[in-house]
């Protein structure tokens, strides 16, 4: 039983049933294919975050107030597979309690039991894919939930909308929306991109923000930095007009990659995960609400995508 606090706070503020937000700590690093070490990423991130000011100085508020959860970690690393349906079970479960589930990695191929969990539960989901790499591969190494395949079920799915690519590899080109995809490249002069997302948007939207989204010049403790990402206060104005103007539903955040020497990564994600807390419950009366589940909804069944990666008839 986990004994420990997101971020240090009074134990009053982290009991399940008082809390509206839940921490799922997933330290998976089973596919990665450069630098290992997303797996400490989950401990690196807690002990920066015990460090931070839980005042909000932009929303004025304390969001830990709301209550936050921080469950067991999820362990199961037999294969990337059976990872993946531990994530989405867990995940689910959470979101069944009428929780603001959120998960911390870990790599990215974690994100494809979230996504999958919040699927379920959600009508008419936009999964907005916050990254550096497209992430379309529909297999990897032998399998499809290796993180280079973290959204290729989604696209399959869901309303997927991708911002700040920069890396892909060409066999990706034949999955890529070209509507629904912005290329940092292409950001870099275009004033009006946060507006141009925000059109593609539907109303429920998870994030799924993989840090070496970042600009590697701000966060260099990744598995795969790229240079030309987003920086610090450019991102906080996206997300910041996503969470006022959509129902965020969930988050989940992936691949810090902590390095000994070098702190301020591990640091800039706790901040960065409180920020997106804090806009989700700047308004006092921001009541979380999960769509129930009928035994006649399509989304009763326990995944929509079969053992093969093909979408149930």
């Amino acid at each position: 039983m986990n004994t420990r606090t997101f971020a240090g706070i009074p134990a009053d503020f982290a009991k399940l049933e008082y809390a509206k937000i839940v921490l799922i700590p997933v330290p998976y690093d089973g596919t990665s294919t450069w630098q290992k070490g997303a797996d400490k990423g989950p401990t690196a991130f807690l002990n920066a975050a015990d460090n931070m000011e839980l005042y909000d100085i932009e929303t004025d508020t304390e969001v830990y107030k709301q209550g936050v959860f921080l469950t067991d970690p999820v362990t199961e690393n037999a294969s990337p597979e059976s990872m993946v349906d531990a994530v989405h079970e867990t995940t689910k479960k959470y979101i069944n309690k009428n929780k603001f589930v959120t998960l911390f990695g870990g790599e990215h191929s974690i994100s494809i039991g979230t996504i999958r969990a919040f699927n379920e539960c959600f009508n008419n989901l936009t999964v907005l894919h916050i990254d550096a790499h497209a992430d379309l591969r529909e297999s990897y190494e032998g399998s499809t939930c290796n993180h280079a395949c973290a959204v290729f079920e989604a696209n399959q799915t869901t309303n997927l909308v991708q911002v700040g690519i920069r890396s892909m590899d060409i066999s990706e080109r034949r999955w890529i929306n070209n509507d629904k995809v912005f290329f940092a490249h292409d950001m870099a002069v275009n004033e009006f991109w946060m507006e141009d997302v925000m059109d593609q948007l539907t109303t429920n939207v998870f994030i799924t923000f993989d840090l070496d989204a970042i600009d590697s010049s701000l966060l260099p403790s990744t598995g795969t930095p790229e240079p030309g990402g987003l920086f610090y206060y450019e991102t906080l104005e996206f997300l910041k007009k996503v969470f006022e103007a959509k129902n965020v539903v969930g988050f989940d955040m992936v691949e810090l990659c902590p390095n000994p020497n070098e702190k301020s990564s591990d640091f800039l994600a706790a901040k960065l995960y409180y920020k997106m807390l804090s806009y989700k419950f700047a308004k006092n009366d921001d009541e979380y609400e999960v769509e129930k589940i009928t035994e006649d909804s399509p989304f009763a069944k326990l995944s929509k995508i079969n053992k093969k990666g093909e979408e149930e008839q």
